[in-house]
């Protein structure tokens, strides 16, 4: 295993330069004070839903300093709903955020990849799984499963892979909502138990719901 992991890691060294990894600028290295890196969400969370926003390193100076290299402090994989931006919603800059979205937060292959691809570059602290409330995909897939139809083009992806996780709730009267949390854990659960790169990186992995009547992120 250990033989494996060096071989692994030799090789994105090598190809380091395409994700702009290599030789780190001083800001890109740079610690990031105030707590654990989820403390440091959670404390930007709270600056964008009181509107006291830093809107930190999104200068033209921030830009200059990371240009030779990256080193994001988390890992996000949440919704592409326009409604939950990672960097707007916990008040962070450009950087700082390893981002990854799709709809309904679903770790597939193509995005566990992504992820793996981070943790082995980067080595980040911190993964995170972010859900939302009245998700669409989720809302899609129970409409899908009541009404026995099919959903057009692609979005079929989407409700096949949601349909085993939020199935139980089909006939709930707030099923939606336990659909959304239900599959905020199983895509955690999907993260540790599909990746032996994220069960061994030592990064913790969260799951996270964001509020879109008042903005908070809670941790579940």
């Amino acid at each position: 295993m250990l033989d494996s992991t060096l071989r692994r890691r030799s090789l994105f060294a090598v190809g380091g330069a395409l994700a702009g990894s290599v030789a780190l600028a001083p800001a890109a290295r740079a610690s990031h004070p105030g707590g654990t890196p989820l403390e440091q969400l959670l404390a930007g969370n709270r600056r964008f839903v009181t509107g006291h926003g830093r809107h930190p390193h999104q200068s033209p100076a921030r830009i200059h300093d990371i240009a030779a290299g990256q080193h994001p402090f988390a890992v996000i994989l949440g919704c592409a709903d326009s409604r939950v931006a990672p960097e707007i919603l916990f008040d962070q800059g450009v950087g700082d955020l390893f981002d990854n979205r799709v709809a309904g937060n679903i770790v597939d292959d193509l995005l566990l990849g992504s992820i793996e691809y981070a943790v082995e570059e980067f080595a980040p602290p911190l993964i995170v799984v972010l859900g939302h409330e009245r998700c669409g995909a989720v809302s899609a897939t129970l409409d899908a499963i009541r009404t026995g139809g099919e959903a057009p083009g692609h979005i079929g992806a989407i409700v096949d892979a949601l349909r085993p996780v939020v199935e139980p709730y089909v006939n709930d009267p707030d099923g939606v909502e336990k659909a959304v949390r239900a599959n905020i854990r199983a895509q955690v659960s999907a993260l540790v138990t599909r990746s032996e790169i994220v069960a061994h990186s030592g990064a913790r992995v969260v799951g996270a719901r964001y509020d879109l009547d008042t903005g908070t992120v809670t941790v579940l």
